[in-house]
């Protein structure tokens, strides 16, 4: 039988090397892989449909779903979790001292879709009662002006959006104090060289995003991996050879985070951190598959609802290909 050709793009992570490097085959595939930066794989994808098997935004893919229109189908693998009490950045001389004191402020967001401030926006509202509707969101490129929504927006009239002057940047207003916060998945400039009046909302973020996992089991999803549709569809067999190869790539880079012998990685500490996550959060601390994840993808779907993302919750089984939302065991 011969292989079917497949495109594919994903940042260079730690965790999907071995595909991209071909030490992990997909089972019946002949891949073509193209390392890109996370932005260019979501414009392309989204708006071209470029890829066969791909990197997607998980608050896009869920706005695609539920409109019916998502040109791809994910499957249970997230290439990217972060926390985000560490993305939320504050000016410090408008009094806001605590995350209830952005209630009636000003926040950029580069998007108010981005997955990154969807979690940061959910934080706020279960753990502070700060709702989408309290705040002013501006949208618009975080060090770049001119950064438009990558798919449109049809938001409850209670939630306020506009976008920043398309001569400014979001990094440039927070500095120069023409809004009150921004929610950024990276530092903006204006924090990474230390300019007056700029600080985290959580300072200590490590110690806080600890304690939240403690307390909520919930380890936020970013990005996911899908498979264009009509793929899917040709081919029942190839979401699941997809999503073994990606677990067995995971499995290597998960053995190599722990094989401390020699030191791979140019971090000092880095056994005594992969020691400390394990102990917080399991030998499988960075879970693929649906049975692993229910309290991310229940909490992130509620949040795409309640931020007026998408027009209903969106049930998991419809989020996956059918035939990965289980797996066999060994």
């Amino acid at each position: 039988m011969s292989l079917l050709p497949v495109s594919m793009t994903f940042c260079d992570y730690d965790r999907v090397q071995p595909l991209a490097d071909g030490r992990v085959p997909i089972g019946g595939c002949d891949p073509v892989y193209f390392n890109l930066d996370v932005h260019d794989i979501f414009f392309r994808a989204i708006r071209n449909q470029e890829f066969d098997i791909t990197e997607l935004s998980f608050s896009s893919y869920m706005m695609m779903t539920a409109r019916g229109d998502a040109p791809y189908r994910a499957i249970p693998v997230f290439l990217s979790r972060v926390f985000r009490h560490s993305s939320i950045y504050i000016r410090t001389d408008r009094g806001i001292e605590r995350p209830e004191d952005l209630k009636g402020r000003e926040i950029g967001v580069p998007e108010y879709q981005v997955t990154a401030a969807l979690v940061a926006r959910g934080l706020l509202s279960d753990e502070y009662g700060v709702k989408p509707s309290d705040v002013v969101w501006r949208t618009g490129g975080i060090e770049e002006p001119g950064r438009p929504e990558k798919l449109a927006l049809d938001l409850p009239s209670d939630i306020r959006v506009s976008p920043i002057p398309t001569d400014k940047s979001l990094s440039g207003m927070l500095e120069a104090g023409e809004i009150d916060a921004v929610i950024a998945p990276q530092p903006p400039s204006c924090f990474g060289r230390g300019a007056a009046g700029i600080a985290r909302l959580f300072p200590d973020f490590r110690k806080d995003e600890r304690e939240y996992f403690a307390k909520t089991g919930f380890f936020p999803i970013m990005h996911v991996a899908a498979i264009r549709t009509s793929l899917v569809e040709q081919h029942p067999w190839l979401a699941g050879n997809v999503f073994q190869a990606f677990s067995k790539a995971k499995a290597i880079a998960i053995d190599r985070l722990k094989s401390h012998g020699a030191m791979r990685t140019t971090l000092p500490w880095l056994a005594a951190e992969a020691a400390d996550t394990v102990a917080l959060m399991g030998e499988d601390f960075w879970p693929y598959g649906v049975a692993n994840n229910r309290i991310a993808l229940e909490n992130q779907t509620r949040y795409s609802f309640e931020q007026g993302l998408t027009p209903r919750k969106l049930t998991i089984e419809e989020l996956f290909v059918p035939s990965t939302l289980e797996q066999s065991k060994e």
